[in-house]
């Protein structure tokens, strides 16, 4: 029988009569376990690493060889795009860089389903050329005013990141109440985010790769 991982990668439409069980859902998700810890995740205790946050940890995240995967970028869509679909957002969207590699594969398999979900992504500086947005992607006179959307990252640590894109979204308009992460490594985004009003969702946590003593 042909496996969850490898029956994603056909591109079947995703329909109700299609639906993920449970158990295949948590197939999928060991899955890409596997390949975020074999490329995307290092722990040493004696060696700190440095994060975004200004924050020293002995462990760290870098999910872009995951997310350039070509199984692990399929995975990461399909697992982000079962939890987003339950939310019937009107857009996905994200701050680059991190975010851009999961909101365009999400919003690439959402066409093969019922519900078809837009994206974009928010720029850390405006261009200085050219129409000088930071919202980018958005159809010509289009705009997130009274949109629904969900923010999705790849890593949230205090969630000072995903923060900066969702004021901008919310600026131009957006409704937004939830953040979606890959992992969520439990340094307070958690916290952070909620005095924003803003419910941090994710498919994994930190003490998913954590070797336990």
């Amino acid at each position: 029988m042909m496996s969850y991982a490898e029956d994603l990668t056909k591109f079947e439409p995703i329909t109700e009569a299609h639906q993920r069980s449970g158990d295949r859902t948590q197939e999928a998700r060991s899955e890409l376990q596997k390949i975020i810890s074999a490329h995307s995740f290092k722990y040493n205790p004696e060696e700190l690493f440095e994060l975004a946050s200004g924050k020293k940890s002995p462990y760290y995240f870098n999910m872009k060889a995951t997310m350039m995967d070509p199984l692990g970028a399929i995975l990461c869509a399909r697992l982000l795009f079962e939890e987003i679909e339950a939310l019937h957002p009107d857009y996905i969207g994200g701050l680059e860089m991190g975010a851009v590699p999961l909101v365009s594969t999400v919003c690439a398999i959402s066409a093969a389903s019922t519900t078809p979900i837009s994206a974009f992504f928010v720029r850390k500086q405006r261009k200085s050329h050219g129409t000088g947005l930071l919202v980018e992607g958005l159809k010509q006179a289009e705009t997130l005013a009274g949109k629904h959307v969900v923010m999705i990252d790849d890593v949230t640590t205090t969630g000072g990141s995903v923060l900066k894109a969702i004021q901008s979204a919310r600026e131009d308009g957006a409704v937004v109440k939830y953040v979606l992460a890959l992992v969520d490594r439990e340094d307070g985004a958690v916290e952070n985010l909620a005095e924003h009003d803003l419910e941090l969702r994710s498919i994994f946590t930190a003490s998913d790769f954590i070797p336990k003593n």
